[in-house]
């Protein structure tokens, strides 16, 4: 770390807060938090902390869909295959063929929600393909908004049930730990300040890190926030050097970026330069369709030979009452810029999308700090490998949500029936430093974007391990009042353990990509490493 790691952000006294008492505390409202929330039996109180307002989550705005074999013709198999193949060696296979063997009956449980997935002529669950997919098996909802709508339904769901109290706008500052277990968190709501939730289990759920890069497809709550604090609570993390870029984000100058859903390739888009020139087909015989890792780096190599700041999507030869019905959102959000999606050529980059990397959890979705459970985008469960398969990312956070759910349920019939307060405190002397927030941020994601995107060597990795090492000095001693602050030291920490990782994995593999050490070492490196 840039200054040795503080173990709590702000000083605090747990005699002179607030206290909540719950049985199980939920870190995060996407679908893997909600998930593990509604699968608690009802004679246990639960408790949700939402960062933002309840809908507001990475799942949220995932488009594509949701991966799964349903179609008669497909096989586990090949799913497995697929997923192994993206992963570049270094997916645990238990893993792999117990998460995707529990596809169906996610789906179903999904439907039994109220969850509305499209369908085709025949009244069956429509299907698509996405890139590294050798079979149709994508299941989708609303055309692009899968995430929109499975979310609604979870959040309908959660709102009615009794056993569960739902904080929205409620910050998780720091776990708080006691004789090395995981009893609840210290939490700040704009209205109320600080208190202290304690729990018998406690289950993270908290998202991605999308933030630390300018530019990304996740919502601004993606500060890295739980990898984080569970950083900070002793917990191991793994795998932090696979930040995956998705290849095609909107780019407008200007504007927000705007995710362009890889089922956009999977209909028949074509990947063109400026010139009209479709590269693909010379970079890899699965053109558009190749992994996320292999387009994005097409990508970035095209606009580099092209001196341009983008490449284009091209649907102009697809018809446009398809386009129309696949894709109405990104159709949309095209039309607020006077892009036609079916005949104009839509300018794309690649943009950070999922971090692969985070709390090393087993297949239960225990951690390594006991009486902490993770599920989700915020942990390194062996699925993903070194690249994670379109789609499998949703699916992943229902899975692990389940299987946190039943482990805490277990846990909770063997341990203590009683909660109580502890007097913990944390107490130091901050920097009285003036700092601008938003410059800092700024500095950090221009810092990633150029030193740590999808191309980095060691001497732009030391470097920026230099500057984020002397930043630290001053923003990780200084105690902040309030969330930009919290998220910033976040991101910090974050971005440190990633850096850190990529300078250690001396191969390319996956999203990792070494300039410097451009070829797989499988001798070395063909297996997953633990940040330090």
């Amino acid at each position: 770390m840039p200054v040795p790691p503080r173990r709590y952000l702000v000083n605090f006294n747990a005699k002179r807060l607030s206290h909540f008492f719950t049985d199980v505390l939920v870190i995060g409202s996407g679908i893997a938090g909600l998930r593990a929330a509604l699968s608690i039996p009802t004679e246990h109180d639960v408790m949700v902390l939402c960062k933002d307002m309840l809908p507001e989550s990475n799942s949220r705005y995932a488009q594509g869909g949701i991966a799964g074999v349903v179609d008669p013709e497909d096989r586990f198999e090949n799913h497995v295959e697929d997923t192994l193949k993206a992963g570049a060696g270094i997916c645990d296979r238990t893993v792999v063929e117990a998460v995707i063997r529990a596809a169906p009956e996610q789906l179903a449980e999904l439907i039994r929600w109220g969850a509305v997935f499209d369908e085709d002529e025949a009244g069956k669950l429509a299907l698509t393909l996405e890139g590294g997919h050798s079979h149709r098996r994508v299941v989708h909802a609303l055309g692009d908004a899968t995430g929109q709508e499975i979310m609604r339904a979870a959040i309908e769901k959660a709102k009615s049930t009794s056993h569960l109290t739902i904080w929205e706008k409620a910050f998780t500052l720091d776990l708080l730990t006691h004789e090395g277990r995981c009893v609840g968190a210290l939490v700040h709501r704009p209205d109320f300040g600080l208190s202290i939730v304690w729990a018998k289990q406690t289950i993270l759920a908290s998202g991605g890190a999308g933030q630390v890069y300018r530019e990304t497809t996740n919502p601004p709550v993606a500060t890295a926030d739980g990898m984080a604090l569970a950083h900070r609570a002793g917990a191991t993390m793994m795998d932090m050097e696979f930040m995956q870029f998705h290849p095609t984000l909107l780019y407008v100058a200007g504007s927000a970026r705007y995710l362009i859903s890889e089922a956009v390739r999977g209909e028949g888009a074509h990947l063109v330069d400026k010139n009209g020139h479709r590269f693909m087909l010379e970079v890899d015989p699965r053109a558009e369709l190749a992994p996320r890792d292999v387009v994005s780096r097409a990508i970035a190599n095209q606009m580099e030979q092209t001196h341009h700041a983008c490449v284009y999507l091209d649907l102009s030869h697809l018809s446009p009452i398809l386009v129309k019905q696949r894709f109405p959102g990104i159709e949309k959000v095209c039309a607020s810029f006077g892009l036609s999606l079916s005949k104009d050529k839509i300018p794309v980059r690649p943009g950070a999308h999922y971090m692969v990397g985070g709390v090393q959890v087993n297949l239960e979705g225990k951690t390594s700090l006991p009486g902490l459970w993770a599920a989700g985008e915020v942990t390194s469960s062996g699925l993903h490998g070194a690249n994670r398969l379109a789609s499998n990312s949703l699916l992943e956070g229902l899975v692990y949500g389940k299987w946190c759910a039943e482990g805490v349920t277990k846990e909770l019939q063997r341990s203590d029936k009683s909660l109580r307060a502890l007097p913990l405190q944390s107490h130091f002397a901050p920097d009285i430093t003036e700092l601008n927030l938003t410059d800092l941020k700024n500095s950090l994601q221009s810092l990633m974007g150029r030193k740590a995107g999808i191309e980095r060597d060691q001497e732009g990795l030391q470097s920026a391990i230099d500057d984020l090492s002397f930043w630290g000095r001053y923003v990780l001693t200084h105690e902040f009042e309030s969330q930009p602050g919290w998220e910033l030291q976040n991101l910090i920490t974050t971005a440190h353990l990633m850096l850190g990782a990529m300078l250690a994995r001396r191969e390319s593999r996956g999203v990792h990509f070494r300039s410097d050490f451009p070829e797989r070492n499988d001798a070395d490196f063909g297996k997953r490493l633990i940040s330090i």
